[in-house]
């Protein structure tokens, strides 16, 4: 028989950062006491967003930091959407790029992330905030 649990976590952030949050999710996947099915992620917001990425050598996230930042730039004087500053839009557009939402399989109380896969919560914005992100695991 299913059985489905939620969550809500938070995580602070530092500003622009991708913060690794694979443990946390794991945990919950851990004293869920499921064994098979699906955890789903969804983050509340519209300035961050998910990436599943490699966890094994940092110059990769710091690759993509550079990239999106190139791909997307700060400042740009067509946006008109800048109420709370430079990176408004462009975090609004970064997040659009990216995930707002992730669902990954696990089995026998494990994630089934692949070898160097982790699950990173992505900071769009230049200054820290806290994010909510919802945790909703379906299995048995």
């Amino acid at each position: 028989m299913l059985k489905q649990i939620q969550q809500r976590l938070q995580f602070s952030t530092q500003g622009k950062t991708l913060l690794d949050i694979t443990s946390e999710i794991q945990k919950r996947v851990t004293r869920s006491h499921l064994q098979q099915g699906v955890c789903s992620l969804f983050i509340r917001h519209t300035s961050a967003s998910f990436l599943i990425q490699e966890n094994a050598d940092t110059d990769v996230l710091r690759d993509l930091e550079t990239f999106f930042s190139t791909l997307v730039l700060e400042g740009r004087e067509d946006f008109l959407h800048t109420a709370e500053g430079a990176d408004d839009m462009p975090s609004h557009i970064r997040s659009a790029l990216t995930h707002t939402s992730e669902q990954i399989p696990f089995e026998h109380g494990h994630l089934l992330l692949g070898t160097w896969q982790g699950i990173y919560l992505w900071e769009h914005r230049a200054f820290g905030r806290t994010r909510e992100v919802i945790v909703h695991l379906i299995g048995e």
